[in-house]
């Protein structure tokens, strides 16, 4: 059974407040906690204990799938292995993500490595959330690893969310697209104190009218460090973009690459960056209303993370 601290950590990562309805695995301090099955989603543990296949039968529609993970084990490091093989003419939702509530000493890793295999004109709603917590002096760190491979006329959505309490994250995510496939990526992301976080996406758009947006907001406060790294290839015609759009403050530092690569005269690809300080007047004219500037940059920051 899941403790009272698992089960906040479960709420923050999963949305979860009481077991899911549908396909669910829950994972805690490196142990299977819970497992359900459905008729169109089956889930089965690898032979050497990594990970989890997921199978979606072709034709399953509205259907969901929870696989969040917590750790509340303070020098529990693992490295899990989930792949997901999603049938034709699919429609799904997955929730995914990983709490750490480290008390203690010792640094807490958790290392998902996650593999999509999208089937033909399936779509699949993607959500993954990191969160740290705890008072002890060890570390949270998180390094989600991310492989997609849509087919034809395929689509996922993914929103990739982190805003409190983890030290260190490198999150490295790859996609394949065939033709007429759409990939879009929302990643949400905030760091304080001495936090670090490298995001690096490379996207490969390898069919006709395949197309990709990758996006991130993220807010960089303290001493914190990101650096968002985005490729995109049009090897055919295709479209692309990609964009980061941060907030600094104190003494943080940001670096944004996006990368655009052409191989086919038809390929139209974009990319944008901006990283730059609150204004000014946002801040006076919130306080105007009655709020301290310290209010002022909460609702701001708030307001450009959603």
């Amino acid at each position: 059974m899941l403790d009272e601290i698992q089960k906040r950590i479960l709420e923050e990562v999963a949305d979860l407040h009481t077991v899911p309805s549908g396909a669910y695995n829950i994972r805690a301090n490196g142990k299977m906690e819970a497992r359900n099955t459905t008729a169109n989603i089956d889930i089965i543990s690898k032979e050497d204990g990594s990970g989890i296949d997921i199978h979606v039968k072709p034709g399953t529609k509205n259907e969901s799938l929870h696989i969040p993970v917590v750790l509340s084990q303070s020098g529990l490091k693992e490295t899990v292995y989930n792949d997901f093989y999603i049938g034709e003419d699919c429609d799904v939702f997955i929730v995914a993500g990983c709490g750490i509530d480290n008390c203690g000493n010792q640094d807490s890793q958790h290392d998902g490595i996650h593999r999509f295999f999208v089937g033909k004109n399936s779509r699949v709603k993607y959500v993954e959330k990191h969160y740290g917590a705890g008072n002890g002096q060890g570390k949270r760190i998180l390094n989600p690893g991310t492989e997609v491979h849509l087919e034809e006329n395929s689509t996922m959505e993914m929103e990739m969310v982190q805003i409190k309490g983890v030290d260190s994250t490198i999150r490295d995510t790859k996609a394949e697209l065939a033709a007429g496939a759409k990939l879009v990526v929302r990643e949400r992301l905030m760091t304080h104190g001495a936090q670090k976080a490298v995001s690096n996406y490379e996207v490969a758009l390898n069919g006709q009218d395949a197309s990709a947006d990758v996006v991130s907001r993220s807010v960089a406060r303290d001493q914190s460090y990101q650096k968002f790294d985005s490729r995109i290839t049009g090897n055919a015609p295709c479209s692309g973009h990609t964009e980061c759009d941060a907030i600094i403050m104190d003494q943080a530092r940001i670096l944004a690459i996006p990368q655009l690569e052409a191989n086919d005269l038809d390929a139209a690809l974009i990319h944008e960056a901006a990283i730059g300080k609150i204004a000014g007047d946002q801040i006076i004219k919130l306080m105007t209303l009655g709020l301290t500037e310290e209010e002022a940059e909460e609702q701001i920051v708030n307001g450009f993370l959603k």
